[in-house]
């Protein structure tokens, strides 16, 4: 074992301790590299001046535009979280089902999906259903397992279905290890990878894991349910209300529109991801103050023009009109021109009202300061990665990681293995972020040089972290739910509960290796 090696093991040792004994992961892969680089240059085995190419890294991380969207995207599920919206959706769609069990499952299913699609929180989507949907499954008659196994695994969805917080900072990752992956093997100008192919190329897997939750969900209640007591039948019948057209239309078509709005501009490339969140974040307001409980008319009204402003703004940029460069001295207010101004301050009213009124509620301003308080979490854990990317590079660790996965039995996709086996245990004691920061930069050059889709690597990567998150004893997902569960439910049908799903998980992994173009087929149909 080389000398390198030695300090690489202990520095790998050094982290793991200081991370289990409850150190912040920010302060541990920050300064236990920074320690164990002073002291092995002081034996004259590491160079100092890695430490010098720091400020740099620095400085192209708060320069990369792709980093915006991180926190635009974290205030537009915040909002949404808080906006109640969720639950009135739960609510429209189980009455829709008629209040019967497969029902409420179903509405279960169907809404974590509109709401991973809105959101991308994990935590708060699973604390929401937990909540909100738990104690009306079980009163239907759902079984425990299901019950608990469905909010968990539905939770995760954000993951994995686009826009996802994990699908930006996992593109901005593998564009980069794609990038110094081509270049090593003489290819100095590779097609870049970027977000929105990801957002592509994650949307069929995402839907593909929502169908493959609702066969079992039949499959259960078809085979092993059983028939539910009188008072079961009384709490299914109390809940199938009649539910009009319209209020399927005015709950359901808000989010699905903004949906369209956020992941159809960055697919049809009208906006960039960070443009696309900040179009985010504006439709959510809009949403969010119409539901408000204090909204009056006038809210609901402004809203309703805002929204019909964003719209025919668009419709003027798909007719060919331009964007207006005030920077330029002259400007040429043509009709459109003049149209598109009128209409972006009408949008402009009805932002500001709608942002008024969460205000006066109490909303906004609590949902800023916790958009605030996660995104200075990311970033900084973005940072420190950044200084344990630098030591490990001087200790020749990426020369080693190619050695040692070259080495591994069954080519290509033993390494493969291997590496997704690393980042599921991973997930055990790592929240996504670290595991991306610290990872991807030192095993994705290595893997993509092995002729892997960079887009198809990716979302392998983002369907194992899911599934690490939902695996027992120690995924996230299973404390989230834990600390709304009842105390009647106990730790270990929490945990019997999402094996099923787990199963779900790796079958679709497998159907993702035996048919990748699930994966590539879109981004290519788009973007190339």
């Amino acid at each position: 074992m080389s000398i390198e090696a030695i300090w690489l093991l202990l520095l790998g040792l050094s982290l793991l301790l200081a991370i289990m004994s409850g150190m912040p992961v920010m302060l541990a892969i920050s300064g236990i590299p920074v320690l164990i680089g002073f002291i092995a240059a002081s034996f004259g085995h590491f160079d100092l001046s890695f430490f010098g190419a720091f400020p740099q890294r620095v400085f192209g991380i708060m320069n990369n535009p792709l980093l915006i969207a991180v926190p635009l995207f974290v205030l537009m599920g915040i909002l949404l979280e808080r906006s109640k919206v969720a639950e009135r959706m739960l609510l429209i769609m189980a009455s829709f089902f008629g209040g019967s069990r497969s029902g409420l499952a179903y509405s279960v299913l169907i809404v974590s999906a509109l709401i991973a699609a809105s959101t991308g929180i994990i935590g708060a989507t699973i604390v929401m259903l937990g909540m909100i949907s738990l104690p009306a499954l079980l009163k239907a008659g759902v079984s425990v397992r299901l019950s608990s196994g469905l909010i968990c695994a539905s939770g995760t969805l954000g993951q994995i279905i686009p826009p996802s917080i994990v699908l930006i900072l996992l593109g901005d990752q593998i564009s980069n290890a794609y990038i110094e992956a081509q270049q090593n093997i003489g290819n100095f100008a590779p097609d870049p990878v970027s977000v929105g192919d990801l957002f592509a190329g994650a949307l069929i897997p995402g839907l593909l894991l929502v169908a493959l939750y609702g066969v079992y969900v039949f499959v259960y209640g078809k085979f092993m349910a059983t028939e539910p007591s009188a008072e079961q039948l009384e709490q299914q019948q109390s809940m199938a209300v009649a539910v009009s057209y319209a209020a399927i239309t005015t709950t359901f078509l808000p989010p699905i529109l903004l949906i369209v709005a956020v992941l159809g501009s960055i697919l049809f490339g009208v906006a960039t991801p960070t443009e696309a969140a900040a179009v985010g974040v504006a439709g959510t307001l809009l949403i969010a103050a119409a539901n408000s409980p204090n909204a009056n008319r006038a809210t609901k009204v402004f809203a309703l023009l805002g929204a019909l402003a964003a719209f025919s703004l668009t419709l003027l940029v798909s007719l060919g009109l331009s964007r207006i460069d005030f920077s330029t001295a002259e400007i040429e207010f043509a009709a459109g021109s003049v149209i598109a101004l009128l209409l972006s301050a009408c949008l402009l009213a009805a932002l500001l009202n709608s942002a008024w009124r969460l205000y006066k509620d109490a909303v906004l301003g609590s949902a800023i300061r916790h958009s605030i308080s996660v995104s200075g979490m990311v970033f900084a854990i973005i940072i420190a990665a950044s200084m344990l990317s630098l030591v490990f590079r001087g200790f020749d660790g990426d020369e080693l990681v190619e050695q040692l996965l070259g080495n591994i039995p069954g080519d290509k996709w033993g390494a493969l293995l291997a590496v997704m086996l690393v980042i599921f245990l991973l997930g055990f004691i790592l929240e996504f972020i670290e595991i991306l920061f610290i990872v991807i930069p030192v095993v994705g050059p290595v893997l993509l040089a092995m002729d892997f889709h960079p887009v198809w690597f990716a979302i392998m990567i983002a369907i194992n972290l899911q599934t690490s998150f939902l695996t027992p004893p120690f995924g996230f997902a299973l404390f989230y739910f834990r600390s709304v569960a009842p105390a009647s439910i106990s730790t270990v049908d929490i945990y019997k509960s999402v094996i099923p799903f787990v199963l779900i998980q790796i079958l679709a992994m497998f159907i993702l290796v035996a048919f990748p173009q699930l994966v590539t087929w879109l981004p290519e149909q788009v973007f190339r």
